[in-house]
């Protein structure tokens, strides 16, 4: 890492150091978009507000993650830190009943597994990485303003001391994440009124485990509020949080940690696993998970990468797949702007935009309705005509940005949703109606607030 050169005294102007890309954010993809430029020769300047290990939610990875990291040269010190995840199980607390996918019978047989990773050892990993790519990479260091030109962009950023660094860059990428930079900067930041979400989430240490290579699968659990997810860490430790809607949560009357066991007692299944487990640190958390996304995801001179433009519920662990895969979309469009001229950018731009929409738009249409029954009872009853499983399957490893054709048999499979809905109308139109009211805010979070209580 290239060190923070001291500040200059308090009554001169900062210096303004040079670049030709400005990275805002030191997570997933900002690391991945500083390590692909860095190493094509680009001079790459990489921000993070926080220093490295810091803690993140998001442990889940998905198995498309598995070829970026070999684009990267990061699978196997991935494999080192991180369980190895081979597939996924549906648990209903109707009846007790439950299924399991693996990922070896998607359409593409070549991505079996994922893994399952502390955020914290991830993200520092690759932040290292990529500056030992070439990237000069600074902790410690909050965006504060950008401000564009014809030529390119200058950004003010504070140090932990207070002390303010410029530099001159020639395009930016914005990879702050749900601290979406750019989107607050341009007013571009728009709720998405589909889907409203909350969460609370801790881990625990002596959780009973599935055994073998099922050790490392996620387990994802319906109750009545929403769902919960369950996921092993090579550490021994497990990862636990319910997404719900946000009137559950507002209807808390006690402390945060109380109302957490209290939520995964209406879970048997998980309130089994937990019985004998310990909270770590006695800490539970809290967030918002409200959807977004920004008007744009480019400009000129600049890109959104990741939940800088769009965050979408976590219900299949894409965020960071998503992330990473906008960031190696990103590097055509910085060299067409740097190198080819304004009518080669402005077709990368486009192409950006397609691939930044694909993914969101794929795995909504499912996020969307994985609280409604006929949904669940299609999970928890997987069958395979025109080989929809497999394409289910295969959009669930993120298996979406490639050639396999998976398209027309999601579409079959949706059809079957929207036919098995008919069948039983009454209660169809009961979960739409109650998802409905659902995903009204409720006033409980604002935004990204995150709170730890203890």
């Amino acid at each position: 890492m290239h060190p923070v050169p001291e500040s200059a005294a308090p009554d001169a102007a900062p210096t303004v150091a040079d670049c030709d890309v400005f990275i805002i954010g030191g997570g997933p993809a900002g690391s991945t978009a500083a390590a692909l430029l860095a190493r094509a020769g680009r001079r790459v300047v990489m921000i993070e507000k926080d220093r490295h290990p810091r803690f993140h939610i998001g442990e889940s990875l998905l198995p498309a993650n598995a070829q970026l990291f070999d684009r990267l040269g990061l699978r196997e010190q991935v494999d080192e830190i991180g369980l190895r995840k081979y597939g996924a199980e549906f648990v209903s607390i109707e009846k007790g009943t439950s299924s399991e996918i693996a990922f070896g019978d998607a359409w593409d047989k070549s991505m079996p597994y994922a893994w399952q990773v502390r955020r914290d050892q991830l993200d520092e990993l690759m932040f290292r990485h990529a500056a030992k790519q070439g990237a000069e990479t600074h902790e410690g260091c909050r965006a504060k303003d950008v401000s564009f030109d014809a030529d390119g962009a200058t950004v003010t950023a504070v140090l932990d001391d207070g002390a303010e660094r410029r530099w001159r860059a020639r395009f930016v990428l914005d990879c702050s994440g749900r601290d979406t930079f750019l989107a607050h900067k341009f007013k571009a930041k728009q709720r998405n009124p589909r889907h409203n979400s909350s969460a609370i989430y801790g881990h625990f240490r002596g959780a009973r485990r599935n055994t073998g290579q099922r050790e490392g699968n996620i387990t994802l659990c319906w109750f009545d509020h929403g769902w919960f997810w369950y996921i092993p860490l090579a550490d021994g430790t497990v990862s636990v949080g319910a997404t719900c809607w946000p009137y559950y949560l507002k209807s808390r009357d006690k402390p945060l940690k109380d109302f957490f066991f209290d939520t995964i007692a209406m879970s048997p299944e998980l309130a089994q696993r937990l019985k004998d487990a310990e909270l770590v640190g006695d800490k539970v958390h809290a967030t918002g998970n409200f959807s977004y996304s920004a008007t744009h995801c480019s400009g000129d001179r600049y890109l959104l990468l990741g939940d800088a433009y769009t965050f979408i519920d976590p219900m299949f662990s894409s965020g960071f797949f998503l992330a990473m895969q906008s960031a190696f979309e990103a590097v055509d469009v910085v060299r067409a702007t740097l190198d080819a001229g304004p009518r080669a950018a402005a077709r990368e731009r486009r192409r950006f935009a397609k691939a930044m929409d694909l993914g969101p738009r794929a795995f909504s249409w499912f996020i969307f309705r994985i609280t409604n029954p006929t949904l669940r009872e299609m999970l928890l009853q997987p069958q395979n005509p025109l080989r929809v499983k497999e394409a289910l399957i295969s959009l669930l490893a993120g298996d979406i940005f490639g050639k396999t054709p998976i398209w027309p048999s999601l579409f079959a499979l949706k059809g079957i949703y929207y036919l098995l809905s008919l069948t039983k109308l009454k209660r169809s139109l009961a979960a739409w109606r109650r998802r409905k009211f659902n995903i009204v805010d409720h006033g409980l979070l604002q935004g990204e607030n995150v709170q730890a209580v203890k």
